[in-house]
Formats: structure tokens, sequence, C-alpha cells
């Protein structure tokens, strides 16, 4: 598919840097698109940046460079429109590892989910758009070795190569069925969250199947976490390839005292041999701690809970007529806000939906009925 491509520009000097923050500084729009390297680090980070503009695909080398920092400008320039598919996750990586911040974004993926596309992967959507077929081997590749091969530097500038063209072809569709100014208030309301998360949980918080878990049992998964966390980040390795969480809960239900118990819960004779003594130790230090005592949820009054109940429903229900998933009718954020708020009018409404005139005029009288049974503009 890229024999008859021009080779793409690899900027990994300042001098190439420089060459390409004048170009992409003219662009009215750009692709974007990053690869990091998740599956094969503790502490994953952005390794690569591909940029396409109507004439060129330009591959950016985080890794070599290190100051990324010039590029910021450009990202919240809101004079050039950033192109991306699937934004979310670039926008994390971006705010967490060079502290860049967008507006005016179009996300491909976000558009084919508000047209009720079922099959919204960048491959999926360009054959169906397109009539374009793309190769995903090197999805899960590690983007953190160097040099990259051949295969994947091809695989990395066709993610963004075929992005405008996508994004023309979405836009006119949104346009002919109505539902532009909704994709327009989505774009916006992914650069105003702009990859901002909620701090995160201690380790042994996010572990799934530990809801029956007793204090003791707690503690004992939290001595685990804490070593598993160390071997990660000495092996420079993700959690999951030290051992998976299911693994992990087996271990901290059993409490094993001793090697043979750990073979009866299935540990491979490897990990049993580099691992044994630790996750025996850590079991111990869990018997002398303190007991663990889940964090208090916030239980909302029945009142909000009846009211996020109808809104669920609610949304749901209006998603199936449109043909696409209930949170692109009302986001989930906004859902809770509205639930606990209870707005009377359409203006305490419209402050829990910013930046949102199309849901409001469409969806606000509907939302205000259904928590009051009346109609209150």
């Amino acid at each position: 598919m890229t024999e008859h491509l021009p080779p793409p520009v690899w900027v990994a000097e300042p001098d190439a840097l420089e060459r390409l923050e004048r170009d992409l500084a003219h662009q009215p729009r750009l692709a974007v698109d990053t690869e990091s390297n998740s599956l094969h680090a503790f502490r994953e980070q952005v390794c690569l940046i591909q940029f396409s503009t109507s004439t060129t695909d330009y591959l950016v080398d985080p890794l070599v460079l290190h100051d990324i920092s010039t590029l910021a400008p450009l990202f919240c320039n809101p004079g050039i429109e950033k192109v991306f598919h699937a934004a979310e996750y670039d926008l994390i990586c971006l705010k967490r590892d060079f502290g860049i911040t967008l507006v005016n974004i179009f996300d491909t993926m976000q558009a084919a989910r508000i047209l009720g596309y079922k099959q919204v992967g960048l491959d999926s959507i360009l054959a169906i758009k397109l009539g374009i077929t793309l190769n995903k081997r090197y999805q899960k590749a590690d983007w953190g070795e160097r040099p990259l091969s051949k295969e994947m530097l091809s695989y990395a500038r066709l993610d963004t190569h075929h992005l405008l063209e996508l994004r023309d072809s979405l836009q006119a569709e949104l346009q002919e069925r109505g539902r532009w100014e909704l994709a327009r208030e989505e774009f916006a309301r992914l650069a105003v969250v702009n990859g901002n998360t909620k701090s995160e949980l201690p380790s042994w918080q996010r572990v799934k199947g530990t809801q029956r878990f007793t204090k003791r049992q707690l503690a004992f998964l939290q001595e685990l976490c804490i070593w598993r966390d160390a071997q990660a980040e000495r092996m420079h390795r993700p959690v999951f390839k030290v051992m998976d969480d299911k693994r992990l809960v087996s271990i901290a239900l059993a409490a094993p005292k001793t090697h043979a118990d750990l073979e009866a819960l299935a540990l491979t004779p490897r990990q049993i041999y580099i691992f044994g003594n630790e996750i025996l130790q850590a079991i111990s230090r869990g018997k002398i701690a303190n007991p663990l005592f889940r964090p208090l949820s916030d239980h909302p009054d029945p009142a909000v809970l009846n009211r996020l109940n109808l809104l669920a429903g609610w949304r749901k229900e209006v998603g199936q007529k449109m043909n696409v998933e209930s949170d692109v009718i009302l986001p989930k954020g906004w859902m809770h806000a509205i639930a606990d708020q209870n707005p009377a009018s359409l203006q305490e409404l419209s402050a829990l939906m910013p930046q949102s005139p199309w849901r409001l005029a469409t969806f606000g009288t509907e939302i205000l009925y259904l928590l009051h049974g009346k109609n209150n503009p």
C-alpha cells in the first residue's frame, strides 16, 4: 500500500523539528496520532508522534528529541484543527508526558459512533468509508525499541495518512444526516476534558474480583501489589507481565505458607523459582499489617438514585431510536451531575451540559419533563 508513497519525513533532530513546526503552523488541519509502549514498560511513554498534512507524513521521535515543548502552540492553536481517531487516549498521553493540551479537535471514531457505525476501529471505518485496507499487525508492537523497522514506520504513517480524507467523508455524512452539530459538541467536550484523569487509586483498589475479601485478605493483596509494582519497575515491564490480577487474587485468598502451596495455586515452576520467596514474604507481611478497610463509597440518597435510573433508561431508549450508544445521547459525567443537581429549568440544565446547545435544544425539555413530570422551560 505504501509503495507509491514518498517516504515519511523522520524528525529526530532540532533542525528537522523546526522545519516541521514551520510547515504545520500554516496548515488548516493536521492528522495526529501517537504510539506508546504500554504493553512493554512499567511506566509507559509516548514513543512516536505522527502528523499528516495534505501533502506530507511526519514521524516525530520524542525519545531522541526529549524536548518537544515547542510543538505545544500548534496543539493549542484554535485556527488549526487536529484530527485524531479515538482521541481520548492520545490526549491523556500528550498531557501526561509533555503537558500538551489541545483545542479544535475532530475525532473520526466519535464521528463514526455518532453516525451509528458498529465497527469503529480505524481499519474498519477506513474500509467502510474509503475502501482502504489497513494491516493492524503492529498495533501492540514495542514502540520504544530503536531502530524501528521499515514495516513499523510504514504502519505508523498509515495511521494518519488517510485521516484527513476520512474526516471529510464523515463530516459530509454528519451534515447530511443532521448530526454535525452534535459531533461538534462532542469534539468540544473531549477538548475540555483534555487528558485530565482522576488521581489513580492504590494498586490493590484497582484489582477486580475482591468484593468479598475480608480485611485481612485485603492486607495480603496490598502487600502482593506492593511487591508486584516494585518487581515490575525493576524489570521495566508492565505489572501484568509479572503476574496477572487473577493469579494475585488467588494467592491473597489462599495465603500460602510454602512453595508447595504455590504449586497448588497453579503458579508455573519458573514463577515459583523466581518469585516464590518474595510472594511468601509478602503474605507474611500481610499477616502482621493493619487490616484494610475498603473506602466508603458514596451512597446517593434514594431521590438521586431514582433520577439516575430514570436518566439511564431514557438515554438508552433514545440511543436505540437514533441507533447510537447511550453515552452519545448524554455522557455519563453529565448524567450523574444532572441526577445530583436536579435542575428545574433549561438555564440550570445548560450549566450541567456546557457547550452543548444542540443537546439542550433537542433533549432539554424532555429531560426536565423526565425529572419533574412537567414541561419546565
